[in-house]
């Protein structure tokens, strides 16, 4: 059986570089018709996005979704706070990490998994300022050694 094409919408690509990335979920999310139409137009900003867990939901806020252009009655509020769907123990997972000190829920991607909308969410420890220079560093050692090999000829 094929799996469903992925259609990529948005990136937090910054997330990368502030936080140290520990374990990623794959979660399906509660959202308005005009706010679907508006993802398929790729109208979507992970910039500040963050996620919580209350009550033993786990909800996503600071993420816009612009309003749909074509909407009647103005559409919908573009940074409400959206539910994700997750499974019951993956929760309880969540919540456990949480807790520790320094974790927090971090969206890397927002895309399509055939008709639904489907975001990665990642468990993240933040990086201190001392980290992210290391990060940089080996980044542009391992470009330095690429480019010495595509030099010499060596793969």
């Amino acid at each position: 059986m094929p799996k469903d094409p992925v259609i990529r919408i948005a990136e937090n690509r910054k997330a990368r570089h502030d936080y140290t990335l520990e374990d990623d979920f794959e979660a399906g999310m509660v959202l308005l018709g005009t706010e679907v139409k508006s993802l398929r137009d790729g109208r979507a900003n992970l910039k500040d996005a963050y996620a919580t867990i209350k009550n033993g939901e786990v909800w996503v806020h600071q993420l816009r979704i612009s309003p749909y252009t074509h909407a009647h009655q103005g559409g919908h509020d573009p940074l409400r706070p959206r539910k994700l769907l997750l499974h019951k123990h993956e929760i309880k997972r969540l919540i456990g990490k949480v807790n520790e000190k320094g974790y927090a829920l971090i969206p890397l991607k927002l895309y399509f998994r055939g008709s639904k909308v489907k975001l990665k969410l990642a468990l993240a420890r933040g990086k201190k300022r001392h980290d992210k220079r290391e990060s940089i560093r080996r980044r542009d050692q391992e470009r330095d050694l690429a480019r010495q090999r595509r030099y010499y000829g060596v793969m």
